[in-house]
């Protein structure tokens, strides 16, 4: 994979007859105006926050009966549950070994420190921690006979898990618009995707990604539990738990619905028109190894983004009731555990740079 594609792979009526002070002014402008339509994107995202949160303290708090939850986890005897603990380990070392080697290889590979890798390695960082929230306490259940969960810790799990989720949303959106920058736009690339503009972007997602959810969440811990407690997931859900709520709640449900509809398909949207403007672009290169080498330079991103955006459209964009638990479980395990352990082997194996200083990485550690 290489970070963008070289003047000569585009149509040469596209290079040739722009002025240099063109270019610095387009390339300015560009930087400038998505700057500021992310500052304006979070100050209206903090006013509603602070909107829903206002109006939820004028409202008369819930006693809550339960005190702690049941996840039943997976089903089965013995040796199916022992099944399920080795394989959910084995991926999560993989996951942590994977992804680690992607972090430094990226901190210490002076190569590697431009825009695009730098993402990378962000994404990288983030997949540990996003298998983190949940991976160990799914490994604790298995073995646990009672399989608790305090109402406080379901609740904390339900808010890292389901942000950092949105957090990867939010880096595979700015990724693809990297790519968008690298092939559609080769001149202005450099002027736009600076290292000050890259650091803005990265700050953008992980904020904003832990801004989305205290509305939600917020909403369902305000629901009377009084029984029962017992959760048929892996992992403390909305839909389990607004089913597990002693009164319905419409309102609530068509909030968090909207909410992760909102999440998915945004940054889905703004993924999709990128590609849609690099297949435009690729398409009227010329030569037959330019459009290979700029495919080649998405292939690796779009296979994550399909795998993550399939499975999470599978869960969370059909109504809560139309998914039976065992297909929960599975497809949650699937995106909670699959793909990070997955997209640090779809990166290195497309990627020759990244490659070369995975070995290199590897070779220091085994050494």
């Amino acid at each position: 994979m290489v970070l963008h594609t070289r003047e000569t792979d585009l149509p040469s009526s596209k290079v040739s007859h722009e002025p240099s002070h063109n270019v610095e002014e387009c390339s300015l402008g560009s930087g400038i105006l998505y700057e500021q339509n992310l500052q304006k994107y979070l100050i209206v995202h903090f006013l509603v926050t602070s909107v829903f949160l206002i109006a939820l303290g004028s409202q008369n708090r819930t006693v809550h009966f339960v005190t702690e939850f049941i996840l039943l986890g997976f089903h089965g005897q013995r040796k199916m549950q022992s099944f399920f603990f080795s394989l959910i380990l084995v991926l999560y070392l993989l996951t942590l070994l994977g992804n680690g080697a992607i972090v430094y290889a990226v901190k210490w590979d002076r190569r590697l420190h431009t825009p695009m890798y730098i993402l990378l390695g962000n994404f990288a960082f983030l997949e540990i921690w996003y298998a983190s929230s949940t991976v160990p306490n799914m490994l604790v259940n298995i073995l646990s006979e009672t399989k608790t969960i305090s109402f406080s810790g379901c609740f904390l799990q339900f808010y890292f898990f389901f942000s950092l989720g949105t957090t990867e949303c939010f880096f595979l959106s700015v990724m693809a618009y990297d790519r968008y920058l690298a092939i559609c736009r080769p001149l202005h690339y450099p002027s736009i995707m600076t290292r000050k503009f890259c650091v803005t972007l990265i700050c953008v997602c992980w904020v904003s990604g832990f801004l989305c959810y205290p509305v939600p969440i917020v909403l369902i811990s305000q629901l009377p539990f009084c029984g029962p407690n017992i959760i048929d997931h892996i992992v403390c859900d909305p839909g389990p738990l607004l089913a597990l709520a002693c009164v319905s709640a419409p309102s609530t449900e068509l909030i968090c619905y909207t909410f992760n509809s909102m999440i998915i398909f945004g940054p889905f949207l703004s993924i999709l028109g990128s590609y849609t403007m690099v297949l435009r672009a690729v398409l009227r290169v010329p030569s037959g190894a330019g459009r290979t080498k700029a495919f080649s330079t998405c292939g690796s991103h779009l296979m994550v983004v399909s795998l993550f955006y399939g499975t999470l459209m599978v869960m969370y964009v059909s109504p809560t009731s139309g998914n039976p638990a065992g297909m929960q479980k599975i497809v949650t395990l699937v995106y909670s555990a699959g793909t990070p352990f997955l997209n640090p082997l779809i990166y290195s194996l497309r990627n020759k740079d990244m490659k070369n200083a995975l070995k290199k990485v590897l070779g220091l550690i085994t050494s």
